[in-house]
């Protein structure tokens, strides 16, 4: 395409506008000085044009699409319009642009308004030459835009190079990750392998050893037994020894004991017939008496007859069974429970004790080993079923008689309340699973409780001089026991007694699932309806009580509900009432835990020990607290 040159040679300033273009103009800026030309042009003139602009400049590309919103439009005359039109085919025709050389010099700019043609040929003449610069400023642009279009292909072709080049490094990155990653896990498998090996090796040590100790153990624990059952048959025979001349001493002992007795009955009846001798013969004298100042009376009125006699003996009897019904207090039905299960243990004691005399085997070994399994009683389920399992082992064992080893379990279970570590609630437990398979053995462990505790009848014998020659005498009845001539005190008698009625008050309760309790909640509801009766209201009675309701209120609740509230409203109307009215400060501890029994509702809550621990946890089981309240200080008081 050929270069199209302008040459314009004009003045500097026509009428204030700058006819010299500026070498540096941009496009844009030389759009806007044409606008701004046309403008002053047509404020400058003072007639009207033929033609004005009415719409902005506008540039098309080659492709006919629009480019710049800053062309301008022109009215001319058809026959100006016309000339000009056809001009302009031609050079577009021919593909180049007409170069036109004009000399403002030759164009006359006036402002007189004489002539109406001069500013017409002007105008045209200048539109001419504007169409040439567009022309050639289309020129420029479209080659510049090529030139910006080629530019910007190089710049994408360059970074879609950079963006291959830098996708094979992010592959070949993402690649050595994969590998890097395989490679560690390798490693990480391999260091797995070697350690799971190294825990094998360890914990098969770790066993090894602890087999080896355990093998260890067991032999120096069969020395220790082997041991121990020398050292017991060594103690056994001595004390056999020592219990044969105690019982030489005590049959010589005895037996002098029987004459002085003897001698003493002989004394006492001689003594006894004087003074009935003397009584017969005082009466005979006052009788005479009488008759000699009552000569009047009728005779048989003053000797009296048989009658008045047997009146007499009769009235002696009364007065004897009133005494003996003031003094025990216990319903009719226990008293006779009570004398059933005694009988039966006193037959098995006879029985035993021809077993012992006919066999020359001594079975004290039987009662240690049944002693030492109860002692290791524990809250826990396993311990509890272990223990009784061997105790059921020892009773079929042909080897020693069933009845003696049914005899050392009553008497073992029963003296073990006394030890600190006695758990109540499994106790009962061992008695339930054995009593299960030997009913009879049931009887026997109740009759060695009623024997150890009166209360668990329950019955109550009262203090009376009438009836007891010192108070002494009193206390062994009730259950006191006698240490080198010395009698207990309350205190220790009171821990006792609740140990015992813990024990028992745990029995009636105790559920076990596939036995039968012989002796259950039904014998425990019993025990309660015969105990608030019967027996009066004392420090005795009360400490039985509280235990029992301890140990069995629990389950009495469950079972009885609104029958079992009645129980309890009769003991805060009536025995508590019966307490307070002692006016006892002694009486005051027990009083009142009764009474936060009642009122905290506690029998709502389960004893603790109640349930059995079915892990090992024979370590952390607490005792069975004693009762160790204020009224352990106290003195001896009597009801």
């Amino acid at each position: 395409m050929e270069a199209v040159k302008l040459e314009i040679r004009c003045p500097q300033m026509v009428n204030g506008i700058g006819l010299e273009p500026d070498p540096d103009w941009s496009f844009k800026s030389l759009l806007l000085e044409l606008d701004s030309l046309e403008k002053k042009l047509n404020l400058s003139s003072s007639v009207s044009l033929p033609f004005a602009k009415t719409k902005s400049r506008e540039i098309y590309g080659e492709k006919g699409t629009k480019r710049s919103s800053n062309a301008f439009v022109m009215r001319v005359s058809d026959e100006e319009f016309e000339d000009s039109e056809g001009e302009n085919e031609k050079v577009r025709d021919r593909g180049l642009v007409k170069a036109a050389r004009f000399n403002c010099n030759e164009f006359y700019f006036s402002s007189d308004d004489d002539s109406d043609d001069q500013p017409c040929l002007d105008v045209q003449t200048l539109m001419n030459e504007v169409g040439l610069v567009e022309s050639a400023l289309y020129e420029l642009t479209h080659e510049h835009q090529l030139g910006v279009k080629e530019e910007i292909r190089n710049t994408i072709s360059a970074l879609e190079t950079d963006l291959m080049n830098e996708s094979e490094k992010s592959s070949s990155a993402h690649t050595k990750v994969e590998k890097y990653r395989e490679a560690r896990r390798e490693v990480e498998r391999k260091f797995d392998v070697q350690y799971q090996r190294r825990v094998a090796e360890g914990l098969d040590n770790h066993l090894t050893a602890v087999q080896r100790d355990h093998e260890l153990k067991s032999q120096i624990e069969e020395r220790k037994i082997r041991s121990d059952a020398a050292h017991e048959e060594a103690k056994r025979r001595e004390k056999a020894l020592q219990e044969e001349r105690l019982r030489q001493e005590k049959a010589k002992a005895e037996a002098e004991l029987q004459a002085k007795l003897k001698a003493e009955e002989a004394n006492r009846a001689a003594l006894e017939a004087e003074r009935i001798a003397a009584k017969e013969a005082a009466e005979k004298e006052a009788a005479k008496s009488s008759k000699a100042n009552t000569s009047e009376v009728p005779q048989t009125e003053a000797s009296g007859g048989p009658n008045a006699t047997s009146s007499r003996v009769e009235n002696d009897k009364t007065n004897k069974s009133e005494l003996a019904g003031n003094m025990l207090r216990a319903a009719e039905s226990a008293l006779k429970l009570e004398r059933e299960r005694l009988q039966k243990l006193k037959e098995l004691e006879e029985i035993n004790q021809s077993l012992r005399s006919s066999s020359n085997q001594n079975f004290d070994s039987t009662g240690r080993l049944i002693g030492r399994l109860i002692r290791q009683i524990s809250g826990n389920k396993d311990k509890v079923s272990t223990q009784a399992s061997e105790l059921v082992k020892i009773f079929n064992n042909p080897h020693c008689p069933q009845t003696i080893s049914i005899a050392y379990f009553a008497q073992k279970v029963v003296s073990n309340c006394e030890s600190p570590s006695h758990s109540a609630f499994a106790c009962a437990h061992v008695i339930v699973l054995v009593t299960s398979q030997f009913p009879q053995a049931m009887d026997l462990v109740l009759a060695e409780i009623h024997r150890a505790c009166i209360y668990t009848v329950p019955k109550h014998i009262s203090y009376t001089k009438s009836a007891f020659e010192s108070k002494e005498a009193y206390w062994k009845v009730i259950g006191y026991k006698e240490d080198d001539g010395k009698i207990e005190s309350t205190t220790d008698y009171l821990v006792r007694l609740e140990s015992y009625m813990k024990l028992y008050g745990a029995l009636v309760q105790t559920e076990v699932a596939g036995c039968q309790n012989v002796h259950g909640l039904k014998e425990g509801w019993a025990w309660l309806a015969r105990f608030l009766n019967a027996l009066p209201a004392n420090m005795y009675t009360a400490v039985a009580l509280y235990a029992f309701l301890q140990m069995a209120g629990f389950a009495l609740f469950r079972k009885y509900r609104s029958q079992f509230m009645k129980m309890l409203n009769f003991i805060s109307e009536n025995f508590l009432n019966a307490l307070r009215s002692q006016d006892d400060p002694d009486l005051r501890p027990i009083t009142s835990k009764i009474q936060c029994y009642l009122e905290d509702k506690l029998f709502l809550q389960e004893p603790e020990g109640r349930t059995l621990h079915s892990s090992l946890l024979s370590n952390n089981m607490a005792p069975e607290s004693d009762y160790h309240g204020p009224y352990h200080q106290q003195s001896r008081h009597f009801y």
